[in-house]
């Protein structure tokens, strides 16, 4: 028996100490994993996916769809497929069936769901039904629609279990007949002008804010600690009150009548009230006073850390008080702006609650037609695309800013 090599305990332990510090590590961060995992990456996963889910049709007419999967697009379906989709189509009340796939249809046409209860009324009884059955007289019988090749060409664009079609609708989008993607007509193009509005209203309260929470920060850092710590509850005094709270009162301060509009005539400014509300300019001002504090946090953290004798270092060796600000001290808070502007940003991004209130119809913004296709419509893959490609918006976004800060701090340094 050899003897053992000398220090091959101390590594063993070593070794065994080390894999026992990796799995305390990952058992203290495995919690906060799983509830990443099941509140953000699950969802949004859901979400992507319902963006091109396609499988109404699949699921409650699974041989239709097969069939119509299989035909060439030229004159009608085989005796085969119609003999199914006819089957399929009276077993289709059970469950619900019918109410997904006449939603899904009607998506193609809005003919189709009273086409598909007629049809469902007018089908002979299975009793009736034999192998001789000549389903396209029958179902052209019960309505010419049928005998139509246009007719079962709609259906068929259901018949896979995956669509861009939702996706290109989101981008004023569509395949025509031939199945090339080509732009909707003029009068049918809306969401890509939503977009670019949501983005000028965003951009726009992010700059404001970014305006008006840089020198309230700066004022905050640099007072007195009790006087700066008596501004910040001012500061943090919205988060207290409701978001819908703080949204009505802005109705209420902007309207005709309000507060804002009677100083004003008050004051002889005016002459006749300003239509301050359910307009952009109501917008731009409830959406700033919400996000204000989302903005000064960031800031004031970074610039509570900046020592002031750089600038007076600055000042004293001649720099003009204006330019030792702009050029030392500013540079210092380009983390604070980075954080302060791409959280306000996103989160205007997906604002619905205070456009909706207090803006017109030309104010509302992508969450708006979310919230519509979701609970007024029930067309979960339209909304989904919306969400897919603001999200998809975002990130690009942020990967720009971000590489623009990381290049601006490159340079600087």
């Amino acid at each position: 028996m050899s003897p053992a090599k000398p220090g091959g305990n101390l590594k063993a332990q070593l070794r065994r100490a080390e894999r026992l510090r990796k799995l305390k590590a990952i058992g203290l961060v495995a919690p906060l994993a799983l509830f990443l995992i099941v509140v953000f990456v699950v969802p949004i996963g859901n979400m992507l996916w319902r963006s091109v889910d396609n499988t109404e049709l699949d699921s409650v007419m699974p041989l239709t769809a097969e069939g119509l999967r299989h035909w060439d697009g030229s004159g009608l379906p085989d005796e085969a497929t119609l003999a199914a989709f006819a089957a399929e189509l009276r077993d289709s009340r059970q469950g619900g069936g019918l109410g997904r796939i006449s939603r899904r249809l009607n998506y193609e046409d809005s003919r189709y769901r009273s086409l598909l209860m007629n049809t469902l009324r007018g089908l002979p009884t299975v009793d009736a039904v034999g192998p001789d059955t000549d389903w396209v007289a029958t179902l052209a019988e019960i309505d010419p629609a049928w005998g139509e090749t246009e007719t079962w060409l709609g259906i068929q664009r259901t018949a896979p279990t995956t669509t861009d079609r939702y996706l290109l609708a989101s981008l004023d989008l569509q395949r025509g007949a031939d199945g090339e993607i080509q732009r909707v007509a003029e009068r049918d193009r809306l969401y890509l002008s939503v977009f670019q509005r949501t983005l000028v209203i965003a951009g726009g309260v992010t700059l404001i804010c970014l305006a008006l929470g840089f020198p309230l920060a700066y004022l905050l850092a640099t007072l007195p600690a009790k006087t700066s710590n008596m501004l910040m509850i001012l500061v943090l005094l919205p988060f207290w009150t409701s978001l819908l709270v703080r949204t009505a009162a802005w109705i209420i301060l902007l309207q005709s009548n309000g507060l804002v509009n009677q100083s004003l005539l008050f004051t002889g400014l005016i002459d006749s009230p300003l239509q301050l509300v359910f307009n952009r300019i109501g917008v731009f001002f409830a959406m700033v006073h919400i996000l204000l504090p989302f903005m000064v946090l960031p800031l004031y953290s970074v610039m509570k850390g900046i020592s002031p004798s750089y600038q007076r270092a600055a000042v004293s060796l001649g720099a003009h008080p204006f330019a030792a600000f702009w050029q030392v001290y500013v540079p210092q808070t380009i983390s604070g702006v980075a954080a302060g502007t791409i959280l306000v940003f996103i989160m205007a991004l997906g604002y619905y609650i205070t456009p909706a209130l207090v803006g017109g119809p030309a104010d509302q913004m992508v969450s708006y037609y979310v919230a519509y296709y979701t609970n007024t419509t029930n067309n979960w893959g339209m909304a989904a695309a919306l969400g897919s490609l603001l999200l998809v918006v975002t990130l690009l976004l942020y990967l720009v800013y971000h590489r623009l800060v990381n290049r601006k701090q490159l340079i600087r340094s």
